[in-house]
């Protein structure tokens, strides 16, 4: 399950229920990269016309999830490494913005529900779940700034992030770091230092991308 963060995902229209379909497929490996989206088989499966699923189309296409090709239709896109540093390097510039404009309407409250997404985090080994409450976690910290155009466009960035660390998760000590990181995030926070937390934050994403991109260039070479 893909946790709401963009009011994208609250889209309850046949296109907005394809997409998002499509989209947690691809994210979680289950639709490999190259293999081929048929319209027809699409349409077919959610009893729909082809105007949706063209619709569907192109937002996977406009979140990177998708490539279309002339006469040779829509297929997953493509994992490269470098496409994971580029879109690191977008969240590392977008979230500690998100973060600053939401920092001031942060509560009580929203600090705890972020804490308690950490803890989700801290408690399980298992990928899918690790990913939902990290992403809860950060969502906790953004939703208050009330700024839902870069929220969407967190959102994209999270699901092509979460797309990669799907495809290399096994070979990356990845759970006790982040979970120190997050920590340190939240007593910033806690104390104020809004300027601190949003380096922190950045260095945060930072760090973890290029170790993704580093991992997958490495797996790449062996394979």
């Amino acid at each position: 399950m893909i946790p709401k963060i963009s009011p994208d995902d609250d889209d309850r229209s046949i296109a907005g229920q394809i997409a998002r379909s499509l989209a947690e497929q691809i994210v979680t490996g289950a639709l490999l990269p190259g293999v081929r989206l048929m319209q027809d088989e699409i349409a077919t499966r959610f009893k729909a016309s082809h105007v949706p699923v063209r619709e569907a189309f192109r937002r996977l296409e406009a979140q990177g999830l998708i490539v279309s090709e002339p006469r040779r239709g829509a297929r997953v896109a493509s994992l490269e490494p470098e496409d994971v540093i580029e879109v690191t390097e977008m969240r590392a510039a977008l979230e500690p913005l998100a973060l600053k404009a939401s920092a001031p309407r942060l509560t009580a409250a929203d600090l705890a529900t972020a804490r308690s997404a950490m803890a989700d985090c801290d408690g399980t080994t298992d990928i899918t779940v690790w990913e939902n409450a990290n992403r809860r976690f950060h969502a906790a910290l953004y939703l208050p700034g009330r700024r839902p155009r870069l929220l969407a466009s967190i959102a994209d960035l999270h699901r092509i992030s979460a797309r990669y660390l799907y495809a290399a998760w096994k070979d990356l000590d990845w759970q006790d770091r982040s979970s120190a990181e997050h920590s340190s995030i939240i007593r910033a926070l806690e104390e104020g230092a809004i300027d601190g937390a949003s380096e922190l934050l950045r260095d945060h994403i930072l760090e973890a991308g290029h170790a993704l991109a580093d991992r997958m260039t490495a797996q790449r070479r062996s394979s």
